[in-house]
């Protein structure tokens, strides 16, 4: 079996769509072999591909407030791998960044989850990693956040903590007032094991 490690290390050195983006390919992933919560996201934003560290932009500061965690917890990979559904930037479209390439997913998801043993909260963040990780729910975003409950307490779909999102918020207070107190209470549960 491959370590952890060196799938890491394919996997920052994929160029397989290096066609098509448009800043080229620098993978952006968080993993270790004892990540405790895996974060199934979109792909990276322009300045996460600049920075080389995932959700270091305003998403990211939503997503820790939504989790209860500090930025050093967050970005310990014993505590939280990171692997979006594209792992390099997409580039931009009309309305926003272009959907994740779909290469990535092919090429390495099932073999990464499959290497990450004890993850015991998957965050499934957004329409495209909804579509992977809850397939056949025949529901827009908000009818799956809405349903949370029949994924608890191994697996919560959110939607996107990125600015662009702040309507949906705002139409859907439930999400803070319900959702958002579970969520914590999960996420300090988890991380306050000791293995």
């Amino acid at each position: 079996m491959v370590s952890i490690a060196s799938l890491k290390d394919q996997v920052t050195h994929c160029t397989l769509c290096a066609e098509h983006l448009p800043l080229g390919p620098r993978p952006v992933v968080q993993m270790h072999a004892q990540s405790r919560i895996l974060i199934a996201g979109q792909a990276p934003g322009k300045k996460v591909h600049e920075t080389g560290i995932p959700f270091n932009d305003a998403s990211g500061d939503r997503l820790r407030d939504w989790l209860g965690v500090s930025a050093d917890t967050f970005y310990d990979p014993k505590q939280f791998a990171i692997l979006p559904m594209g792992f390099c930037y997409p580039g931009t479209g009309k309305s926003g960044d272009l959907p994740p390439r779909p290469e990535c997913a092919e090429k390495w998801r099932s073999t990464l989850l499959a290497a990450l043993k004890n993850i015991q909260l998957t965050l499934v963040i957004g329409q495209y990693a909804i579509a992977y990780h809850l397939p056949n729910e025949g529901k827009n975003l908000t009818q799956v956040v809405q349903n949370w409950e029949q994924y608890w307490p191994n697996t919560i779909p959110l939607p996107h903590p990125s600015p662009r999102n702040n309507i949906w918020l705002k139409r859907n207070p439930w999400f803070e007032e319900t959702v958002l107190p579970k969520l914590k209470s999960r996420v300090a549960s988890i991380l306050s094991k000791t293995d």
